[in-house]
């Protein structure tokens, strides 16, 4: 599992059959200090986010299959919005802490 901040929505109107009603985000996963690092991924939203979000991502394609309960072709989900994130005893992000800036 990872922390992540959603930064998007995609929106499919062809997609599989089993994937019909179901939510996709854009997320960006966060280092230790809440900086993005890495690609941005699309991840089925099992936990009604929304844009600006932390959330807890699940990287195993497993928990996608369990909490849509069919089986799907999925790598990322997202399991749980974070209300906030300590480190060191320091609140780093979370909806009481300003988001930093993507340097792009």
């Amino acid at each position: 599992m990872r922390l992540a901040r959603v930064v998007g929505n995609v929106v499919s109107t062809i997609k599989d059959e089993g994937y019909k009603g179901q939510k996709l985000m854009i997320v960006e996963y966060l280092n230790e200090h809440g900086q993005p690092e890495g690609a941005r991924q699309i991840a089925f939203d099992c936990a009604d986010a929304g844009v600006g979000d932390i959330v807890i991502v699940n990287t195993d394609g497993g928990a996608a299959n369990m909490f849509l309960g069919k089986q799907c072709i999925a790598d990322i989900t997202i399991c749980g919005v974070v209300d906030y994130c300590t480190f060191n005893g320091e609140n780093i992000m979370g909806h009481t802490v300003p988001a930093p800036s993507r340097k792009d």
